[in-house]
């Protein structure tokens, strides 16, 4: 994801929340709170039906720390415009960038100082206007905040000469940096404070009229925007778990709502499932070292290393002996597509990251290394069974399916795979030991750079190249985001080193999953990007150019 990055795939702590039926209850009075442009939740008469739209998303979308950019909101693990507030520039849905606050831009040829220039009638949802102090003021708040999930770790200070012009400083080159900038909200000097996520004072496209903990959010237009007023005035989001959200679609009391591949089969009048492409990578490391070590994750020790996977063939031999396209069909019900790499798709993205399944050659990489078959079909080399624990979070049941179908593929070649379901707090310490069934992708390149680079924050393969290193550092000092793309395809393999499957195989990639959505006739959702990692928010992120029939 483009942040520093709540890692990907890692839920933050949540409280918990009503089991299904409790959830339900809670979300029939949020959306009577909400009204239902079908016009039959109580309270519909108080809303213009063509001009609102309830979306219903899974409880682990609202954000524990509220509406505050400084800590995760638009940019923490899933990533998505921040819609109350403002950011200096956007993303296109080719991934090219576009002004926001700011009016144009510029970086100097050393890659360090950045220099934003920023327009004059933006004001506040409070009537203050909008100045370059109050960008400089975000972004130092989160460079030196511990709490932050976007990643400013590389800027060394941002001023604000004037009113209108903010200069940003770093102390290493960081092209990525716009990725970022692409979804920080910028919040008032003047009016922030610790309880500013509970109220936020904004300048995007929607104010927050109501919040509703554990149920709902109403959004306002914001009615002093300085842009075009949004097609879609009110947008109310209801928290619901997945059954709940469906059986909120079948009494009619949602115009869109989440769904996931095991409930995609379902029928319900008056509703067609869309599905949106993403860059929500299924995919699992592969620990490049022996046990033995220990690696360090913030506060955290845990064991690093893994004495099958570190063998090379063993790497290889998984990615060639998997059939991605039966998981996106058996396991995803062919609502996705097969994965190769972090960022399928994306202007970055290699296609030397391309594996085709082939497992004789599998079987005769393992073979040619020594390893033999055991009297249960299982390799075996010194004494060692060629066999692994995968893990998957237990409330994922695609994760769950796919690792069981995984295990299903691997062992027709000799490979053992048993998984094991349990809590992220279970999942965590075997972040560098054990292959984990993780949840990637974000619309930033950065996540290319955390995965491989030595010191990397997402790591967890405990891979060191010092080739792969210098071609991810000269991807982020490369003048402009164009000349970098081809650097980072070089760093996962340049016909010689990288983490390609030919090369260290340090993950093995398995599918992009698509978002899924049962959608009420009638909306007419707008063009969607790539979507990252997060069924939730990123779905709303041009929800001003909805409309109805």
């Amino acid at each position: 994801m483009g942040e520093k990055h709540m890692t990907p795939g890692r839920p933050m702590t949540r409280r918990a929340f009503l089991a299904d039926a409790g959830v339900l209850a809670c979300g029939a009075a949020a959306l009577a709170g909400c009204g239902s442009t079908a016009g039959n939740a109580a309270g519909s008469a108080a809303a213009d039906h063509s001009r609102a739209v309830t979306v219903a998303m899974s409880p682990t979308n609202e954000p524990d720390a509220g509406f505050d950019p400084c800590v995760a909101w638009g940019c923490g693990e899933h990533v998505h415009e921040p819609l109350i507030q403002s950011t200096l520039i956007r993303t296109t849905r080719d991934m090219s960038f576009e002004c926001d606050l700011a009016t144009g831009y510029e970086c100097s040829d050393d890659g360090l100082t950045w220099t934003f220039q920023l327009r004059d009638d933006a004001k506040f949802s409070d009537g203050q206007p909008v100045t370059a102090k109050d960008a400089a003021f975000t972004l130092n708040t989160i460079r030196e905040s511990k709490n932050a999930q976007a990643d400013l770790s590389m800027v060394r200070d941002a001023v604000a000469p004037d009113d209108a012009t903010l200069v940003v400083t770093l102390s290493k080159p960081y092209n990525a940096l716009l990725y970022t900038l692409a979804v920080v909200g910028i919040v008032p000097e003047h009016a922030y404070g610790p309880d500013y996520g509970q109220a936020p004072v904004g300048s995007g496209r929607y104010l927050l009229a109501q919040w509703d903990r554990g149920q709902q959010v109403i959004f306002q237009a914001n009615p002093s925007y300085y842009g075009e007023a949004p097609q879609i005035e009110r947008v109310c989001v209801v928290f619901m778990e997945e059954d709940a959200a469906l059986a909120a679609v079948r009494s009619g009391q949602v115009d869109m709502t989440y769904t996931s591949a095991t409930l995609a089969d379902q029928q319900v009048s008056g509703y067609t499932l869309e599905s949106y492409q993403t860059v929500d990578s299924r995919g699992f490391q592969m620990p490049v070292i022996p046990a033995g070590s220990t690696r360090e994750d913030g506060p955290n020790t845990y064991p690093a290393g893994n004495d099958v996977t570190c063998n090379l063939e063993v790497r290889r031999a998984v990615n060639l002996a998997i059939d991605r396209q039966a998981l996106v069909d058996d396991v995803l019900g062919g609502h996705g597509s097969v994965a190769y790499s972090i960022g399928d798709g994306m202007p970055w993205a290699s296609e030397d990251m391309r594996c085709e399944t082939d497992r004789p050659a599998a079987q005769a990489l393992l073979e040619e290394a020594g390893w033999a078959r055991g009297e249960d079909g299982t390799y075996v080399r010194d004494g060692l069974r060629c066999a692994f624990d995968l893990y998957y979070p237990t409330g994922d049941s695609v994760r769950q399916a796919m690792a069981n179908a995984l295990a299903s593929q691997l062992s027709q070649v000799g490979i053992a795979v048993t998984p094991h379901g349990g809590s992220w707090d279970d999942l965590y310490p075997h972040e560098f030991s054990d292959p984990i069934m993780w949840g990637w992708g974000s619309n930033s390149p950065s996540d290319v750079y955390e995965l491989n680079y030595s010191t990397g924050t997402m790591n967890f393969s405990c891979y060191q190249s010092d080739a792969t290193d210098a071609y991810l550092d000269e991807a982020l000092a490369a003048k402009t985001v164009e000349d970098s793309f081809p650097l980072w395809q070089r760093a996962e393999w340049d016909g010689a080193t990288g983490v390609a499957p030919q090369g260290q195989a340090t993950w093995a990639w398995l599918a992009n999953v698509s978002h899924l959505y049962f959608k009420r006739e009638g909306l007419t959702v707008a063009a969607q990007k790539l979507q990252p990692h997060g069924h939730g928010w990123s779905i709303l992120n041009n929800v001003d150019l909805w409309s109805w029939d």
